[in-house]
């Protein structure tokens, strides 16, 4: 049996049922069109990292800069959800770079002896469109006087409110979504600063899939755009469209690693 995976924005509560409902529509047009051994429901036991390079994968999404870093030529890119946050632009979005309501920062200089939270090392909101904008603040490699990993965007927000840190980059969707549906886990953050905006998160399958199955994913997405009976789920994920982007449109999310260590700011610290 193929498998699918689509974890990356299923929290809080109703963007999993939203989610389900996406894929619930996806499943049953690919089977009506004929392809064989679609799952009905999505992997729920597949840690979204196991499943970007599953060889049954039919389905995922992933976040780009694992993509630029350890995915290329082991996925094929299929599309990039367009989102209706503020702060996405299309098929790009950017990073909200947040504090506590009552600090006194007011620019990124004043953020230097922070403590930040970064979710994961290889996350592209979280970390690398971070580090891309206080890299040239650095002094011998650092900024900040600790850093700690949380996990998630959400774990870093509330390591904020918590006191256990002061400053991390949150996706603008993730911060869309919780805005919408869990505000009061935002009460006493605010937005500071926003970094550059860079491709989304794609949707991929296997390298290995035919390029008949790639057109037909491709297809039954743009169909779930158009979809009347979709337009509750549409709505609850903010979803307006998918974009189809290239290998070369993530490139730049390579070129501002390097460009961090070229200011010999290589990790966020």
């Amino acid at each position: 049996m193929r498998r699918a995976s689509l974890a990356m924005y299923a929290n809080p509560p109703p963007l999993a049922e939203a989610t389900a409902a996406l894929w619930r529509f996806l499943s049953a047009a690919l089977t009506r069109a004929g392809l064989e051994d679609v799952p009905g429901t999505l992997d729920a036991a597949l840690r979204y990292k196991e499943a970007w390079t599953d060889p049954e994968l039919l389905l995922a999404q992933t976040c780009g800069f694992p993509y630029v870093k350890q995915l290329r030529g082991k996925v094929r890119l299929l599309a990039t959800p367009v989102y209706g946050h503020p702060g996405c632009d299309g098929p790009f979005k950017c990073s909200f770079i947040v504090i506590r309501e009552n600090s006194r920062a007011r620019s990124l200089e004043d953020l230097r002896g922070a403590r930040a939270a970064i979710n994961e090392p290889f996350s592209n909101s979280g970390v690398n469109l971070f580090r891309a904008a206080i890299a040239p603040l650095a002094r011998d490699g650092r900024l900040f006087s600790s850093v700690i990993e949380t996990g998630g965007h959400r774990n870093s927000i509330a390591a904020i409110l918590a006191g256990r840190a002061d400053v991390a980059a949150i996706d603008c969707v993730t911060y869309g979504n919780v805005l919408r549906f869990d505000p009061q886990s935002l009460a006493g953050v605010r937005v500071f600063a926003e970094t550059v905006k860079a491709p989304g998160l794609p949707l991929v399958t296997r390298a290995g899939a035919p390029e008949e199955e790639v057109s037909l994913l491709r297809q039954v997405l743009q169909q779930a755009i158009t979809e009347p009976s979709l337009a509750p789920m549409r709505d609850v994920l903010a979803l307006k469209d998918f974009a189809v982007l290239s290998d070369v449109d993530y490139e730049p999310l390579a070129e501002l690693e390097r460009q961090a260590q070229r200011l010999r700011y290589p990790v966020i610290a």
